[in-house]
C-alpha cells in the first residue's frame, strides 16, 4: 500500500546542440548522460551543467552532414571506458571517453535496425536491414549471424501427446462452441508501427527477446533466443501486438503492448512466448501509442512511455511518462507526467538509472535533461486521537483507494471505498490538524489540488462484494482549487503538505539546480478556488534540494531535509516563512550523516528528534544511528514501531528510553517474556498503527495485510484502561486477545479491590465474572509474564497474609452477596470452588439451601442449574465425596442423581449407612473419605463395644497422639493406648519416650525395661526405687547401666552407678581413670582410702597418656608438615601453567582473571572427569562423592583443595586438645612428674606456634578475602559446587597459646 513520491527533480536546459537527441545512456560510474544526436555524441554531466566530452558523427563521416542520419543504439561500456554506438548505415563505433576519440570497429552494408548489449556486456545483438540477427563478443568477434524470421517454433517447442482432436477436447468456460470457432486471421502491425525490430536481454544474461514484423502475415512475432544464437522459443500469434518490448530484470516475464478491439493493455509474456497476464491502460482503444516500456533495475517499476494518436488543433500531440507498480497481482498507476503538446518538451530519450532503481531520466527535443528521483511512503493519516480513523490512500491513476483501518481491515486492491478524479494523481496529504486529520487534499497530474472532507450524513456504499462501509465516506468539498505556480514540466510542485484549512506548504525547483523554494499557498483573495503565493514572505529560498518535508501535528513543528542529509526547521507560523539549522537542546547543529528516505518526528526523553530510514535499512535520530537492519518504521503516539530484516516487530516507548536506550533496545535480541519483541512473516512492512488502539498493520511482500495486535501496545491500552477504571473495556481486549485475566488484579491490586463493585457493575455479566475467577492463579504476572515498564510505579498488594486467590474470591464473593444474590449465584459458588482450599461443602450447602427455599426472584438460578454448574466445575467423584462429608443423604442423592452414577453403586451404600447408629454412621462415612481424624473423633463416642475397633484404626493410620486426647487419663482406654503408643514408638527407636508414656500409666516393669535399653539411668533408677527392687538386683541394674555407658565413653556417669548404686568403689576408680578423669578419681581414691590404686593403676595410666598424646602430636606434626610442603608446589606448578596460558593467549587476555585455580585444564592434571551425576543424588550422597573429589591423591584436580581441607582438620584437632592436655598436665604436676609434663607441654606448644605461623602461608589473605565461585571456561559445575563449600568452610581457630605452666 505504498505510493511512489518524487523526492526531488533536476533540470539541466544548458546542453544545447544542433539537431536533437536520439540516443543516450546513463554513465554508471560518473551519473553523468551520453547523448546521441544526429550530428555528435556528447557526455554531459545534468549536476554541474557542463559538457565533459563532446565528438562529431559528421566530421569523421559516420553521419551525413544534412542531418539525415540516424543513430539507432548507444551503450556506455565501463570496462572498456568508451561508448559503443551503432547508426543505420550500419558502422559500429566506439567513442573512447579519456582521448574523445571515435574508431569504427564494424560496418553492416544492408545497414542496422538496432544495437543492444547484454547486461553483462560481454555480446552485443545487431540487427541488419536484411531482417538477420548478428551476434558478437565485446572485441566484435561475430558468433553467429542468423535470420530472425524462423520457420521452426524453437528448442523449447511443446509437445503433443496427441490425446483426441480439438473438437473432442474440454474447452473449458468456453463452452462446446470453442470448437466450432474459426481461426482469426492474423491482423497486420499497425500502420503507425516503425517496423523495427526490438531487442531486449533477460536480467541474467542467458537470453533474449527480438520482435520483428512477420514478412507473410506482417504481424509482430516475438522470438527468443539464448546466449549461443540458438531459437528457444517462438510467441503464439497475437493480434494487435506492438513495437514496445521489455525484458523484466528479474527474469520472469517480456512485457509488451497489445491493442484490444476495446481496450489497450500492456501484456506480459513468458519465455515460452506464453501470455501471462495483462493490465489496461486508461486510454480508449485509439487514443495513444505506447512509443516504449521500461522496467527499472529492482523490477519494481514499469514505465510507459506513450503519446496521443491524434493531434490536436495546434497539430501538436500529448506526451505521457506512467509509472506502474503491481501488488498483490493488481497494477496500481502511481505516477503519471503529462509533458504537454509543446514538440520541444516532449521526451524523445527515456531511460531509468543503472545504479539508482527509482531514479528516471528524460531527454527532451530541446537538450533539456530532467532527473526525476522517486521514493517509496506509505500515505497515512497523521492523528494521535481516537478521532483518527487510521486512513491510508493509496494512488491507482484517477483515483485514490481510501482504508479506514479504525473500522475494518480491507485486503488490496480492494478498499473502504473510492475516490475519482478528473485527472491522474500524483501525490495526497492528510490535513495536520488534530480532530480533522481523516481530511484530505490530492495534488493530480493537471495542477490541481481536491480537498475532501466527512460528508455529515450517514452514507452506506458498496465497493466490492463482501465489504460494505463506511459511515462517514469523504466527500469532494465545493472547493478543487487551481494552483498558480509556474509549471514548465511535470511535477514542478512536490512534498505538499496540508497545515491548516486553506494552507498548503509545497516545494518547487529554486532559482539555481542545487537550490528548492519553500511555498505557502493560501487561497487567493479575489478567487475561492486558487492557491496562490500571496506575497513575497510567504515563499522561501533554500540552499539545497529538499527531498523530505515532515510535520508533528502534537507540536506543529515541520521538518525539512536536503538532498545531503542535512535538517532544516521550516517556521512556518510567522508573518515570514524562514528556515533554520535544526538544533539540539544544547544548540548543536543536527544533521543526518547520510539521506534518508523515510523521516517522521517525535519527542524522546522531551527533546524533539527527527527519526531517518535510509534506503540501506539504516536508521537515524538525528545524527546517531539506532540500528542498521530496519526495513520499515512509524512513530504512533509514544511508541516506535519497526520491522527488521530479521522478521521481527519492535515496539518502544520513546518516553521512557533515551537515545542510548533506543540503541541498546534496537541491538538487543531480547528477554523471556520481553513485551517489545515479537515474530513477523518474512519481509513484513508496517502500514499504519491504529492510534489509541492495540492494532498494527502489515503487509507482506505479495500485497497482503496482516493485522497483529502488539503486545506492548496491548499492555500499555490496558494499564491506562484499568487506571481509568474502565475495567470491561480491559476485560474485552484480554479475552478476545487471550491476556491472563490475573493482570487485571496484578496492575493493581489496591485499586481493584477498593473498585471491585465497580467492575462487577461493568462486567454486568455472569458468564464473564466466571470467566476471571477460573483463571485466577496464585502467580503475580506483573512480574513474570507481563513485566512493568522501567519507572512505572510497582503496586505491591494489601499485606493482609492470606493468598491471592483467597483474597480475590473473598472479596468479589462479598460484593456480589451484597449487591444480588440470586443474579450472582453461580459466581458465588465459582468463588467458593476456586478458593485455595475449595469450600465444596459450603458451595453444596448453598445448593441445597437453593433447593430447599427456591428463590422467588425473576431470572434466578434454580437449584438444578446451580448444581449442573457445580458439576462443570468440580469433578463429579469429588463433589460425590464432599457431598458425602457433609452426613446429608438429601445432598448426596441430588448430586448422585445429576452425576453419570448408576443407582446400583450408591443406593446400597447409602441405605446401608442409614441404618447405622448416627456417630458410627459419621465414622464410616468418614473412614472411607479417608478422613482418619474424623472417624476416630466419631468412633470414640460409640461407646466399650467399638475400643477396640478405635484401637485398630490408631496403630493402622498413628493417630496415638489425637487418640490420647480423647479419652481421660484415668482410664482403662487411656492406659491401653499409651502402651500401643510405647509399642509403636519402641518400633521407632525412641525408646525413653516409650518409658515416660509407660511410667505415667504405671507399666513400670515396662518403663524399666525401655529406660534400661535407652541408657536413660536416672530415669531407670527412680522406677526401680518405686517398683522397689531388691538390694542386690539393683546392684545388678546399676552394673549393667554402667557397663553400656562404658561403651559409650561415659566414664563419669558410668563410676557415679558403681560408687553409690553397685557399692564398687575399685571399678568406679578404675572407669574414671580409663576416662581420664584424673581428678575425679583421686577424690573417690582418697574418700575410700585406696591410696594403693595409685600406685598400681592412676600414675601408671598417667605415663602411658603422656606417651600416647605425644606421638599423637607428633604424628600431627609431621602430616601437617607434609601437606604444607605438598601444597607449595602444587600453587607453584597451578602459577606456571597460568603464565604458560598468558603467553599463549597473549599478555592482554580478557579471560586471564576467570581461569579457574581448580582446574584440571591448568594444572596438566590427568584427572579431567566430571560426574554429572552427582545433581541427581541425594544430598547425603553427593557430599560423599564431593569429599571423594577431594582427594590427597598427588595429580588429582583438586588436590590443593584437600591439602587446605586437611590441614584445617589437624589444626582443629591439636586445637580441641586444650582441656584434656590441661587436665593432664596438673595430674603429671601432682605426681610430681615435671619432666614429662615440660616436655609434653613444650612438644604442644610448639606444634601450635608452628600451625599458627603456617596460616598466612596456607591461607592467603588475598584468598581468605575473596568469596566469589571459582569460575572459568574450565571450570565445571563439580568444580565450582566445590569452591563454594571450600569458602563455606571456616578457618581453622587458631586462639591463644597460654598454657598453665608450672
Amino acid at each position: 500500500m505504498r505510493n511512489l513520491k518524487l523526492l526531488k527533480s533536476l533540470k539541466s536546459s544548458e546542453l544545447q546542440g544542433p539537431g536533437s537527441p536520439q540516443c543516450f545512456c546513463v554513465r554508471a560510474d560518473t551519473g553523468s548522460l551520453l547523448v546521441a544526436s544526429h550530428y555528435s555524441i556528447t557526455e554531459y554531466d545534468p549536476r554541474t551543467g557542463q559538457v565533459v566530452t563532446e565528438a562529431s558523427l559528421t566530421a569523421e563521416g559516420f553521419l551525413p552532414e544534412d542531418g539525415s542520419g540516424e543513430v539507432v543504439g548507444l551503450q556506455e561500456l565501463a570496462e572498456l571506458e568508451s561508448a559503443c554506438l551503432a547508426t543505420a548505415g550500419g558502422d559500429v563505433i566506439l567513442f573512447n571517453l579519456n582521448t574523445c576519440k571515435l574508431e569504427c570497429v564494424g560496418s553492416v552494408d544492408s545497414g542496422l535496425t538496432s544495437m543492444c548489449w547484454s547486461p553483462d556486456e560481454e555480446l552485443v545483438i545487431l540487427t541488419t536491414g536484411q531482417e538477420t540477427i548478428i551476434m558478437m563478443t565485446k572485441d566484435f568477434e561475430p558468433i553467429t549471424e542468423v535470420g530472425i524470421h524462423q520457420d521452426d517454433f524453437g528448442e523449447g517447442k511443446f509437445i503433443t501427446v496427441g490425446w483426441g482432436k480439438k473438437e473432442t477436447q474440454f474447452h473449458g468456460s468456453e463452452g462446446k462452441q470453442a470448437a466450432q470457432k474459426k481461426i482469426q486471421e492474423v491482423q497486420p502491425a499497425a500502420a503507425w508501427d516503425d517496423r523495427r525490430p526490438r531487442v531486449t536481454w533477460r536480467g541474467d544474461g542467458q537470453l533474449f527477446a527480438v520482435s520483428a514484423v512477420c514478412p507473410q502475415t506482417g504481424a509482430r512475432k516475438v522470438r527468443v533466443w539464448n546466449r549461443e544464437g540458438v531459437l528457444q522459443a517462438t510467441s503464439e500469434t497475437i493480434n494487435g501486438l506492438e513495437q514496445a518490448l521489455c525484458w523484466k530484470p528479474s527474469g520472469s516475464l517480456i512485457a509488451s503492448t497489445q491493442r484490444h478491439p476495446n481496450k489497450h493493455s500492456v501484456v506480459f509474456m513468458e519465455k515460452n512466448g506464453l501470455l501471462h497476464g495483462d493490465f489496461t491502460l486508461p486510454f480508449s482503444k485509439d487514443q495513444a501509442t505506447v512509443k516504449d516500456l521500461l522496467w527499472n533495475s529492482d523490477s519494481t517499476v514499469l514505465a510507459v512511455w506513450l503519446e496521443d494518436m491524434t493531434a490536436g488543433e495546434d497539430k501538436q500531440v500529448n506526451t505521457y511518462i506512467q509509472l506502474w507498480s503491481v501488488g498483490n497481482y493488481h497494477w496500481y498507476l502511481k505516477q503519471s507526467l503529462d509533458f504537454g503538446r509543446d514538440s520541444q518538451k516532449a521526451p524523445v530519450c527515456v531511460c531509468w538509472d543503472p545504479e539508482r532503481p527509482l531514479r528516471l531520466h528524460v531527454v527532451s527535443s530541446n537538450w533539456t535533461c530532467i532527473t526525476y528521483d522517486w521514493g517509496w511512503t506509505t500515505e497515512r493519516s497523521p492523528g494521535l486521537d481516537a478521532t483518527d480513523n487510521a486512513n491510508v490512500a493509496v494512488i491507482d491513476g484517477d483515483k485514490i483507494l481510501m482504508t479506514t483501518f479504525r473500522q475494518c481491515v480491507v485486503p488490496p486492491p480492494m478498499c473502504s471505498f473510492e475516490l475519482q478524479m478528473t485527472s491522474p494523481v500524483n501525490q495526497v496529504t492528510f490535513l495536520c490538524r488534530p480532530q480533522r486529520t481523516n481530511q484530505l487534499a490530492a495534488l493530480t497530474s493537471d495542477g490541481r489540488i481536491s480537498v475532501y472532507r466527512q460528508g455529515m450524513k450517514a452514507t452506506v456504499r458498496t465497493v466490492c462484494v463482501g465489504f460494505f462501509f463506511t459511515p462517514f465516506i469523504l466527500q469532494l468539498q465545493k472547493i478543487r482549487y487551481e494552483v498558480t505556480v509556474h509549471q514548465d514540466e511535470p511535477l514542478a510542485l512536490r512534498q505538499l503538505l496540508w497545515l491548516e484549512d486553506e494552507l498548503f506548504v509545497g516545494v518547487s525547483p529554486g532559482l539555481l539546480p542545487t537550490s528548492s523554494t519553500l511555498l505557502m499557498l493560501r487561497s487567493a483573495p479575489d478567487a475561492d478556488d486558487t492557491l496562490t503565493v500571496r506575497s513575497a514572505g510567504s515563499e522561501v529560498e533554500v540552499d539545497g534540494i529538499v527531498i523530505s518535508t515532515v510535520h508533528c501535528s502534537q507540536t506543529g513543528t515541520v521538518a525539512l531535509q536536503l538532498e545531503d542529509g542535512q535538517i532544516r526547521k521550516l517556521l512556518w507560523d510567522r508573518p515570514e516563512l524562514s528556515v533554520e539549522e535544526w538544533r539540539d537542546s544544547s544548540g548543536c547543529s543536527i544533521n543526518f550523516p547520510v539521506p534518508c528516505v523515510q523521516t517522521a518526528l517525535c519527542s524522546i526523553s522531551g527533546e524533539d528528534y527527527l527519526l531517518g530510514l535510509t534506503d540501506r535499512s539504516h536508521l537515524y535520530a538525528g545524527d546517531t544511528e539506532l540500528a542498521s537492519n530496519i526495513s520499515s518504521f512509524a512513530v504512533c503516539n509514544d511508541f516506535l514501531l519497526i520491522t527488521t530484516h530479521s522478521h521481527t516487530c519492535r515496539c518502544l516507548q520513546l518516553s521512557a528510553l533515551s537515545i542510548k536506550g533506543l540503541q541498546v533496545a534496537l541491538a538487543s535480541d531480547g528477554v523471556q517474556n520481553d513485551e517489545t519483541l515479537r515474530r513477523v512473516e518474512r519481509g513484513s512492512r508496517i502500514v499504519t498503527v491504529v492510534p489509541q488502539d492495540t492494532r498494527v498493520i502489515l503487509q507482506m511482500p505479495r500485497g497482503n495485510l496482516e493485522t497483529v495486535h502488539h503486545r506492548a501496545l496491548l499492555l500499555a491500552q490496558l494499564r491506562k484502561w484499568l487506571d481509568g477504571l474502565r475495567f470491561r473495556d480491559a476485560f474485552e481486549s484480554m479475552r478476545k486477545l487471550r491476556i491472563n485475566l490475573n493482570f487485571i488484579y496484578d496492575h493493581n491490586p489496591k485499586v481493584f479491590l477498593e473498585n471491585i463493585k465497580t467492575f462487577i457493575t461493568q462486567l454486568n455479566s455472569i458468564n464473564h465474572v466466571n470467566l476471571f475467577l477460573t483463571e485466577l492463579k496464585e502467580e503475580d504476572t506483573t512480574s513474570s509474564m507481563y513485566p512493568r515498564p522501567e519507572g512505572s510505579p510497582v503496586h505491591t498488594p494489601p499485606a493482609s497474609g492470606q493468598k491471592k486467590v483467597d483474597v480475590v474470591c473473598d472479596a468479589l464473593r462479598s460484593a456480589m452477596e451484597s449487591m444480588d444474590h440470586n443474579k450472582f449465584f453461580l459466581s458465588i459458588l465459582t468463588a467458593h470452588v476456586k478458593k485455595t482450599l475449595p469450600e465444596l461443602e459450603i458451595a453444596l450447602q448453598k445448593v441445597h439451601e437453593l433447593r430447599v427455599n427456591p428463590p422467588q426472584a425473576p431470572g434466578a438460578v434454580n437449584a438444578e442449574e446451580a448444581l449442573k454448574y457445580l458439576l462443570f466445575l468440580v469433578n463429579v467423584n469429588d463433589l460425590y465425596e464432599h457431598s458425602l462429608g457433609t452426613y446429608d443423604f438429601d445432598l448426596v442423592l441430588m448430586v448422585a442423581e445429576k452425576s453419570q452414577k448408576d443407582p446400583k453403586e450408591y443406593l446400597p451404600f447409602l441405605n446401608m449407612l442409614k441404618s447405622l447408629e448416627p456417630n458410627y454412621q459419621r465414622y464410616t462415612i468418614d473412614k472411607h473419605l479417608k478422613r482418619y481424624r474424623k472417624a476416630l473423633h466419631h468412633l470414640s463416642k460409640c461407646g466399650e463395644e467399638h475400643f477396640h475397633e478405635a484401637l485398630q484404626l490408631v496403630k493402622e493410620q498413628r493417630l496415638y497422639s489425637e487418640a490420647l486426647r480423647l479419652y481421660t487419663a484415668d482410664s482403662a482406654h487411656y492406659k491401653a493406648l499409651s502402651c500401643a503408643y510405647a509399642e509403636h514408638l519402641m518400633e521407632q527407636q525412641q525408646a525413653e519416650q516409650a518409658g515416660l508414656l509407660l511410667w505415667r500409666c504405671g507399666e513400670l516393669a515396662s518403663a524399666l525395661q525401655a529406660f534400661t535399653s535407652s541408657s536413660s539411668w536416672r530415669n531407670a533408677i527412680c522406677v526401680a526405687q518405686q517398683i522397689p527392687l531388691p538390694p542386690d538386683q539393683l546392684a545388678l541394674l546399676a552394673r549393667d547401666l554402667a557397663e553400656k555407658l562404658t561403651e559409650q565413653r561415659r566414664y563419669s556417669e558410668a563410676a557415679l552407678l558403681l560408687d553409690q548404686y553397685a557399692k564398687d568403689c575399685e571399678e568406679a576408680i578404675l572407669a574414671l581413670i580409663t576416662g581420664a578423669v584424673w581428678e575425679e578419681a583421686l577424690r573417690l581414691i582418697y574418700m575410700h582410702n585406696r591410696q594403693d590404686i595409685t600406685e598400681t593403676n592412676l600414675k601408671p595410666a598417667l605415663l602411658e597418656a603422656v606417651s600416647s598424646q605425644t606421638a599423637f602430636l607428633e604424628a600431627q606434626v609431621a602430616t601437617f608438615t607434609r601437606h604444607r610442603t605438598r601444597l607449595a608446589v602444587v600453587r607453584e606448578q597451578k602459577e606456571k601453567a597460568r603464565l604458560d596460558m598468558l603467553d599463549e593467549d597473549g599478555p592482554d587476555c580478557p579471560d586471564a582473571e576467570l581461569y579457574s585455580e581448580a582446574s584440571s585444564v591448568m594444572t596438566g592434571s590427568k584427572y579431567s572427569h566430571s560426574n554429572s551425576r552427582i545433581s541427581s543424588r541425594s544430598s547425603k550422597n553427593r557430599r560423599k562423592a564431593e569429599r571423594k573429589k577431594m582427594s590427597l591423591k598427588e595429580g588429582s584436580p583438586m588436590e590443593d583443595r584437600a591439602l587446605m581441607c586437611a590441614m584445617s582438620d589437624i589444626i582443629t584437632t591439636v586445637d580441641k586438645m586444650r582441656e584434656e592436655m590441661h587436665n593432664l598436665l596438673k595430674a603429671l604436676l601432682m605426681f610430681q612428674f615435671d619432666k614429662q609434663a615440660e616436655k609434653l607441654q613444650k612438644a604442644y606448644e610448639e606444634a601450635l606456634q608452628m600451625m599458627e605461623a603456617a596460616a598466612p602461608e596456607v591461607w592467603p589473605e588475598g584468598q581468605q578475602n575473596n568469596q566469589a565461585p571459582l569460575t572459568g571456561p574450565n571450570s565445571t559445575a563439580n568444580s565450582i559446587m566445590a569452591s563454594f563449600q571450600q569458602q563455606q568452610r571456616p578457618a581453622a581457630p587458631l586462639q591463644g597459646q597460654h598454657m598453665l605452666r608450672h
